[in-house]
């Protein structure tokens, strides 16, 4: 029923195009088995082999990606030529020996093959793996095989790990395979079709063009699929048939093709095109008979065919552009119509009606958009491509009125955003919703996805072609969207090593299965090696891991530019959720500030971490209004936020209008009314009826706070505080409070201090964040022997449990004695006792520079200071309500790891953290996607808020080396269960460089660049870089030890730039023993 065929390359002309008759003379019977296709490795689809059928049937191909990974020893590689024999369940069947053609089998080097068999083997019970013995390098050392099977959707991996080498190991240059069924993946399965394309007999009618098709079903659409022209396909008058493998999508609705030259010999008419499922023949025509050029016909180069009947509208789309200063663009605009019955694909905005130039300033640009019927549009995906000097781009709104509609129901889109990589967000595209659906949906069913691509550590590895990205999700998919807008900001994107963070905002498509992502081929390096790729999704707290480990390089492998992935392992991470915040600066002069303004928000359920709100735009003008979205943690019912800036920059005051919180949370709801005809509710019970009248239902629903303020924050206005505390309107339940603070500093030799201290104060009602102790009683404040007395106004915290106090270490004389501090609620009339009699230096005591105190009854206060009975149970006290905690710290054995940066730690509890540091936009989550950088921090004048400085190493002086682990002692109150530890550097031991060439340029680069490019020769020493191994943290009064791998650079210039990393605890290697007391 079916031939194996191939030739062996061999001879000067290898090529032949192919047609098979057996004659079976004793049967009298004459057999055929039409082939029609070329046997070469540069036509058609480059294969030398095919299974062949009798009788003239199509092929059933099924095709089986298989991955050949070679070990990466010494010598691994291999000349010779290998061939695969797939064996099928129970090895009833198997594949006849198929030679591998093309590969390169070097060392640590995966190839891959689609093989095309008639038969399904899949799950294969084994495969056989050999070579041939022939060439200058004949041993090979195979690492595994990777077979899989889009027909089934089965993946299957064979380890090998071993030599193939008549002089290694056993000598055999032939081994059976069996899979490890552990590592078996289940994938979407695909069925495979043949695609059949008709160009007209026209002239002028073929095309050079790569041509791209999507086909739409009853139950969902088709990746987009491109057939390459690179042997010539697409002539005039020809048919061109090609292998294509297609998820099931029930019965085919529509197809759209098209193709992306517009210059003048791009253009081509399309006769037809019909699709073929190969196994049970159901077959679908879409006829067009119409030109794809953009100097014929309409002008389009896109056109979709419907498979039964006209079914063709023309929605009108005007797109208006804002009228803010800038607001036109020069970019290429694309839009994306997006109904109940499917969508209309990215349309490129070219052939405007009513206007030459578009998209300036204040236009209305009208676009006809030819598609088959998609239902009742719900969204409108709008953008650009980011490219040229004026790129950036404001838009008002998109408006669409469906064909045949009066012109007052036309429906409208509104944005009323930028679309710029500088402004605002940094996106230049944007999901619009109607207008009337706004008021109920927001911003908050739009979801951040944090996307991490990693480019492989491999020479040549980086591309400068653009990359895109698409998801598939549970309930639905993204468009194809691509990655121009780096979060992180690297410079040059995709570099050798480098991870690219990129945040995408769509609409929440649910749990994601798989992804496609791909690169344009365009650049003069567009080849690239993708390493892995990571999806940090905070609301939905999951971060899923999908490697690759592959080239996307049309020269390499199997000379794919795309690959389809699925995730290894999804990670439970923390959740959060979506707010909205909404501040409105005042309409006074001077209001607004260019200083760093920060939010924190508290609620029955915790508090956030302090957020800065920022974007790409110049905020906080005089009478403007911003509206932030951040992802923070649930805090539940808010019942305060403060909000501050740093003061940074001249003319730094501003004047607070208000503030607006918003965010999801679930409430009853009275249920909607359903229509339904007479007889139906003649029917129905009269319980039922009644239980339809009335009663609610949970939904979600948009909860806004509003906190007024009108007042200024600014040094020298008012109170002076840059930071104020504010309660939602009409709360009764809170009010302000005053707290007076009494600082006392003890009275030996040195202990007054010139640095700038800080409080935080706490109480059962939650905490009054950091706070600056500034303005004293005296004018020369924590001198020794003095009391210092300070004004804190703050909500009513309740009864106090502790506070935290700490110094900057600023200036030269910062060691700082600190006997005590009391503290007066001026409401309740009580005051607290807080005894330290400790150090806060970096050169005494354990070297600390921030305390953690706790109230004492005042009769301990009131003994005789020489009872030494009464000051050792003062100490056994404070003791047992904290936890010493010692902090194992390794770096990495990699050369360049130590650095000679101020590195800090912070400890996160269930309960509480060590101090809270500024967290910027987008959020700090996961080690793998921090976007936050220390350097930027310091802007701030209260961070690194209480922030545990580890500069008093226990076991060594010259801290953070190469492979040395250093030790360190931090004491805290009421941590809790220690969940995270955020750990980071100040960027501070960089080396002060030269410009060979000008010897001007004066630039900070790590010791490791310095080193590995010699671009620059070093003034002094120093390297800020650095490569953390792990944490390892000990609490004996707990009896837990707990490991925080890490495993990456914080380093500017290595792996994602950033400087501070969010570590977790590995579970498996936490270790229980028995408290210490």
């Amino acid at each position: 029923s079916q031939h194996h065929i191939q030739h062996s390359r061999k001879g000067t002309a290898t090529n032949f195009f192919l047609q098979v008759i057996v004659d079976d003379l004793g049967n009298k019977l004459v057999y055929e088995f039409p082939i029609s296709r070329w046997f070469a490795i540069d036509e058609d689809d480059g294969k030398i082999q095919r299974d062949v059928l009798v009788g003239g049937s199509q092929p059933t191909g099924i095709v089986y990606n298989v991955q050949i990974v070679t070990g990466n020893i010494r010598g691994a590689g291999t000349n010779s030529k290998i061939h695969i024999v797939m064996h099928g369940t129970k090895g009833l069947k198997n594949s006849g020996k198929v030679f591998l053609e093309g590969g390169k089998f070097e060392r640590d080097l995966t190839d891959i093959f689609n093989v095309e068999l008639a038969a399904l083997l899949s799950p294969l019970s084994r495969v056989t793996i050999g070579h041939d013995n022939r060439g200058l390098s004949t041993g090979w050392y195979c690492e595994k095989v990777v077979v899989y099977c889009p027909f089934t959707g089965i993946e299957q991996t064979f380890p090998c790990s071993k030599w193939l080498d008549e002089k290694e190991g056993d000598g055999l240059i032939e081994r059976e395979l069996y899979e490890m069924v552990s590592l078996r993946q289940k994938r979407q399965k695909k069925h495979p079709w043949s695609l059949w394309i008709w160009t007209s007999d026209l002239p002028s009618a073929g095309t050079d063009a790569d041509i791209s098709f999507q086909v739409y079903g009853e139950k969902g659409k088709s990746d987009e699929i491109r057939l390459d022209n690179k042997t010539d396909n697409f002539e005039q008058g020809q048919v061109d048939r090609f292998m294509v493998e297609l998820s099931d999508l029930g019965k085919l609705t529509k197809l759209r093709i098209w193709h992306e030259k517009r210059n003048p010999f791009g253009g081509w008419h399309l006769s037809k095109a019909t699709l073929m499922k190969t196994l049970t023949k159901e077959k679908y025509t879409f006829p067009c008979e119409r030109w794809l050029d953009s100097n014929e016909d309409d002008n389009e180069v896109v056109r979709e065919l419907p498979a039964t009947g006209e079914l063709i509208a023309e929605p009108l789309v005007t797109v208006c552009t804002g009228t803010v200063g800038g607001s036109g663009t020069d970019a290429s605009v694309f839009l994306n119509l997006i109904g109940d019955q499917g969508d209309t694909g990215d349309r490129d905005l070219i052939n405007c009606k009513n206007n030459v130039n578009k998209f300036e300033k204040g236009s209305l640009d009208e676009f006809l958009i030819e598609a088959v019927a998609i239902g009742q549009i719900r969204r409108v995906r709008i953008g650009h491509d980011g490219k040229g000097g004026g790129s950036a781009w404001f838009l008002d709104k998109v408006i669409v009125r469906e064909e045949g509609q009066a012109e007052a129901n036309a429906v409208e889109f509104p944005c009323n955003r930028w679309l710029a990589r500088n402004e605002d967000d940094g996106q230049i595209v944007r999901e619009l919703l109607k207008e009337s659906d706004i008021s109920v949906t927001f911003e908050f069913y739009y979801t951040n996805y944090h996307i991490a691509v990693k480019t492989g550590d491999i020479p040549g590895g980086s591309s400068d072609s653009d990359v895109f990205v698409k998801l598939y999700g549970e309930k639905g998919d993204t468009s194809k969207m691509m990655l121009v807008v780096s979060a992180n900001d690297l410079g040059n994107y995709f570099e050798t090593g480098r991870v690219d963070i990129f945040t995408v905002e769509t609409f929440d498509i649910g749990q994601i299965n798989r992804l496609l992502i791909g690169h344009t081929n365009k650049g003069m390096r567009a080849g690239w090696f993708l390493d892995s790729v990571q999806i940090l999704v905070p609301v939905h707290g999951k971060n899923y891991m999908f490697p690759s480990h592959r080239w996307l390089d049309e020269d390499e492998a199997d000379g794919k530019t795309t690959v389809e992935l699925y995730p290894s392992e999804i990670l439970d991470v923390e959740q959060l959720i979506n707010y909205e915040i909404t501040v409105v600066t005042g309409d006074v002069v001077f209001a607004g500030t260019n200083a760093v303004v920060f939010i924190q928000i508290y609620g029955d359920k915790g508090k956030t971490e302090v957020i800065t709100l920022e974007s790409r735009s110049n905020n906080f003008e005089r009478n403007t209004t911003e509206i932030f979205k951040i992802e923070a943690k649930d805090v539940g019912k808010i019942f305060k936020i403060r909000i501050g800036h740093n003061g940074a920059g001249i003319g730094s005051g501003w004047f607070l209008e208000t503030v607006d919180v918003k965010h999801l949370i679930m409430a009853l709801v009275p249920k909607e009314k359903k229509k339904e005809d007479k007889k139906k509710k003649k029917k129905k019970k009269k319980e039922e009826d009644e239980d339809e009248e009335g009663g609610e239902e949970m939904q979600e629903v948009v909860l806004t706070y509003h906190f007024p303020c009108s007042r200024w924050l600014a040094g020298g206005e008012e109170d002076g505080e840059l930071v104020v505390e504010l309660l939602p309107e009409d709360a009764e339940e809170m009010e302000v409070n005053t707290y007076e603070v009494c600082v006392f500093t003890g009275d030996m030799m040195g202990a007054g201090t010139d640095a700038n201290v800080y409080i935080n104060i706490y109480g059962e009602n939650g905490d009054t964040g950091e706070r600056c102790l500034k303005n004293s009683d005296n004018i020369n404040k924590f001198e020794g022997g003095q009391e210092d007395v300070f004004i804190v106004t703050a909500v009513d915290l309740g009864p106090l449990k502790k506070l935290r106090i700490r110094h900057d270490n600023s200036e030269s004389y910062s060691s700082w004695y600190l006997d005590r501090v009391e503290i007066v609620d001026t409401k309740e009339d009580t005051t607290y006792y807080f005894p330290c009699n400790r150090w806060l230096a970096v050169d005494e005591d354990d070297g600390q520079i921030a305390r953690e105190l706790v109230p004492v009854d005042e009769a301990f206060m009131r003994k005789d200071d020489d009872d030494e009975g009464t000051s050792g149970t003062l100490g056994l006290e404070q003791k047992s309500m904290s936890t010493t905690y010692t902090l194992k710290i390794k770096t990495g054995e990699k050369k360049y790891a130590g650095t000679d940066s101020n590195v800090f730690a912070i400890l996160f509890g269930e309960n509480d953290d060590t101090g809270a540091i500024i967290q910027h936009h987008p959020c700090i989550m996961v080690a793998s996607l921090l976007l936050a950088k220390y350097q930027n921090f310091k802007k701030i004048c209260m961070s690194p808020t209480g922030i545990i400085n580890l500069k008093a190493c226990k076991n060594y002086k010259n801290k953070f080396e190469q492979g040395m682990i250093n030790e360190f002692t931090v004491e805290a109150v009421d941590l809790g269960d220690l969940v995270k530890v955020r750990i980071g550097h100040d960027n501070s031991g960089g080396e002060r460089t030269y410009c060979p060439k000008t010897n001007k340029a004066v630039i900070y680069i790590s010791t490791a660049l310095y080193k590995k490019n010699k671009l620059f020769f070093s003034e002094s020493g120093g390297s800020s870089g650095w490569f953390l191994d792990w944490i390892d943290i000990d609490a004996p009064s707990q009896g837990q030890r707990m490991r925080f791998p890490c495993g990456r650079w914080l380093d500017k210039g290595e792996d994602d730039g950033a400087t501070v990393r969010d570590l977790y605890p590995a579970d498996l290697q936490t270790e229980f023993y028995t408290p210490c007391e």
